[in-house]
């Protein structure tokens, strides 16, 4: 058996977590299991000031860009609603600076909710600070075109939203392959020299029990394996 690549994600501050006197560096169990189960090897990262990202990724095949609080507004030009929450200029610095580096370097990469918007921003577009519609806790169907890049075995995807925020205009080198029912876009190709996909809901909410979303996962874990 070929061994597990290695897949970097960075972890989110927390000023609480069980078992630790005080703040933490998590990341979402669901999502480190989905990598697991899907084959890979994940590792939580620190979010750092002045990364060198060339050594820091030394030894990783993959990078999976994760969900987490609010992106400034300020870095696509705008000043923060109401509504903006979990706003941290050191996780910004990080998020950015891995994900340009990894699309760069062609480095496999998946963006998932945040991830997404940051990919979005990195590549000059902006995002919608509030949505009209609700898509907390939102289940739908989701119609993907080049689905089988994603990993997909089916065109219509089921999918498990939760956000608040959306991607408003369209960054370079990013192609929507997927809307929501009321036009959100919810899944994208990013320009890079290696795979690179992002979609807006959260694959690992049902990633055990939905062979679409495992697929998502098992084909970054390909990508990385190659």
């Amino acid at each position: 058996m070929s061994l597990r690549p290695k897949i970097a994600l960075i972890g989110r501050f927390t000023n609480s977590a069980s078992a630790l006197r005080y703040a933490g560096v998590v990341s979402s169990r669901a999502l480190l299991e989905s990598l697991w189960n899907a084959g890979g090897d994940p590792v939580t990262l620190l979010a750092a000031p002045e990364s060198d990202w060339e050594q820091r990724l030394r030894g990783y095949q993959g990078v999976l860009l994760a969900g987490g609080g609010d992106i400034n507004p300020a870095r696509y030009g705008q000043a923060p609603d109401a509504s903006v929450y979990d706003v941290d200029d050191l996780q910004d610095d990080s998020d950015f600076g891995m994900t340009e580096y990894v699309l760069q370097q062609g480095i496999p990469t998946l963006a998932v909710c945040r991830g997404l918007h940051v990919v979005n921003v990195v590549r000059g577009g902006t995002l919608i600070q509030d949505m009209q519609e609700n898509h907390r806790h939102v289940v739908q169907e989701v119609k993907v075109s080049d689905y089988e890049s994603f990993g997909f075995t089916t065109e219509l995807v089921g999918t498990s939203c939760y956000h608040h925020q959306a991607i408003d205009k369209i960054g370079t080198g990013l192609e929507v392959l997927g809307r929501g029912p009321d036009g959100t876009i919810e899944a994208v190709g990013i320009e890079s020299s290696g795979w690179a996909r992002g979609v807006q809901w959260h694959p690992e909410d049902t990633a055990k029990s939905d062979a679409n979303q495992h697929g998502l996962f098992a084909r970054l874990v390909k990508e990385a394996r190659a």
